[in-house]
């Protein structure tokens, strides 16, 4: 018996004594599918023929080695990513991250062509497959504008892309037999104070009115709206909100994305969790890490996404939240960045599995906020990382720390030799 499986033992006598079945932990924790998101891989340059610099709130900084140049090497990438990874998987894409352009054809023509040779890895590799429409880094986002903008040949455009990217999704889900979920992020806002705050906001109501009026079968795709606090060049208004979006999904029946790096740092998204499931049901989790004003720095497993997970996984409404990660840093190690940030969402996930949550309610519901607080300060001691540990090595994975040796040797054999 191996040191871990010793630890292993030792651990699920303690949680057994708190009422819990770490086996049972594990095993819901297998199936909970994480959405990779493949931008982290290519710094959110994409693969369109055009120069474009990055524009509409999206900037990525670091020029560490290894950047993919095409989809071929962000699949490889994201091959060995999933290979060092536990439980199941899925991967988001940005809609400029496509296999081949068409000459002549722009982002409102894109259709499941583009898209065909990651539908076919995708089939091979077993997993669905999520996509976004790309709003940033495009000659026609003008003025930081999109679907808000006060040209109407300039909105047609991006509602044909949002509308384009709606039927690939749609064919994802249909083909990979699962729903694909399809999320709008438009960076449209003010760098200075507006004079007009509510037309904008009115024009992209009716142009996301206009995309949706196509109506796609949600056995093949999901779709969902994310709200921003602010982005680079439009710190003083950011047009798609939180109240914005949240009103917009509630009155027209889509999901709402919460980006944990999309807020005021002092704010929770945990506690969002429950007030919106509560009375809308379904979330997309879009997990990053803000600092400062940047909103997406790889995930570390710190008390903002315990909390995410905690409050995700106690109520039993797993299967109505959806997670993505969503963070791109270009200093790193690509698919350490990706691999790092992952595993701690599934370790935080395992973590709030863990959670012996009828003594902490039982304890609440008898206005005992002292034990309340004696055990969840408990909580934090238990030995949660000897069933992570043995979670890792039961898939067949490495620990944390021992995977870096088959990174680095992807980074001399593959990533070092791209210029």
């Amino acid at each position: 018996m191996s040191m871990i499986e010793k630890s292993f033992e030792i651990a699920c006598e303690i949680y057994q004594s708190y009422g819990i079945d770490p086996v049972k932990a594990m095993e819901k924790l297998e199936n909970i599918p994480i959405s990779l998101h493949a931008w982290q891989g290519d710094d959110v340059v994409g693969f369109e023929n055009f120069e474009t610099a990055h524009t509409g709130g999206c900037q990525v900084t670091g020029n560490y080695p290894g950047r993919a140049r095409t989809a071929d090497e962000l699949r490889a990438d994201l091959d060995q990513v999933m290979a060092l990874l536990p439980g199941t998987k899925r991967v988001c894409l940005q809609a400029h991250q496509v296999d081949k352009m068409i000459p002549g054809v722009d982002r409102d023509g894109f259709t499941i062509e583009h898209f065909s040779s990651w539908l076919d890895w995708a089939k091979a590799k077993k997993i669905a497959m999520d996509i976004a429409p790309c709003y940033y880094s495009h000659p026609k986002l003008d003025n930081g504008l999109s679907l808000s903008h006060p040209d109407a040949e300039i909105r047609k455009f991006w509602i044909d892309h949002g509308r384009a990217v709606r039927r690939i999704a749609a064919r994802f889900g249909q083909e990979l037999g699962s729903a694909s979920v399809c999320n709008f992020w438009m960076p449209d806002g003010f760098k200075d104070i507006p004079a007009d705050r509510y037309t904008p906001r009115k024009r992209m109501a009716e142009s996301l009115n206009t995309i949706f009026s196509e109506k796609l079968d949600e056995k093949y795709i999901l779709d969902c709206v994310e709200s921003k606090l602010f982005g680079i060049g439009v710190e003083s208004c950011t047009v798609g909100s939180h109240d914005f979006f949240l009103m917009y999904a509630a009155r027209n029946n889509k999901m709402i994305c919460l980006d944990s790096g999309h807020f005021h740092p002092t704010e929770s998204i945990g506690d969002k969790l429950s007030a919106i499931i509560a009375q809308q049901g379904r979330i997309l989790l879009h997990v990053s890490r803000g600092v400062r004003w940047d909103s997406d720095h790889v995930i570390l497993l710190n008390d903002e996404l315990l909390s995410i997970a905690r409050e995700a996984a106690v109520y039993g409404y797993l299967d109505k939240i959806f997670f993505c990660l969503d963070y791109f840093d270009g200093s790193i190690n690509r698919i350490a960045a990706m691999t790092i940030g992952a595993r701690n969402l599934q370790k935080a996930l395992l973590i709030a599995l863990l959670e012996p949550t009828e003594l902490l309610k039982k304890a609440e519901s008898e206005f005992d906020f002292t034990s309340r607080m004696a055990l969840q300060e408990k909580i934090k001691t238990l030995p949660w990382a000897s069933v992570w540990s043995y979670f890792c090595e039961k898939s067949g994975l490495p620990g944390d720390f021992e995977m870096m040796q088959q990174i680095s040797s992807y980074e001399s054999k593959v990533l070092s030799l791209r210029k």
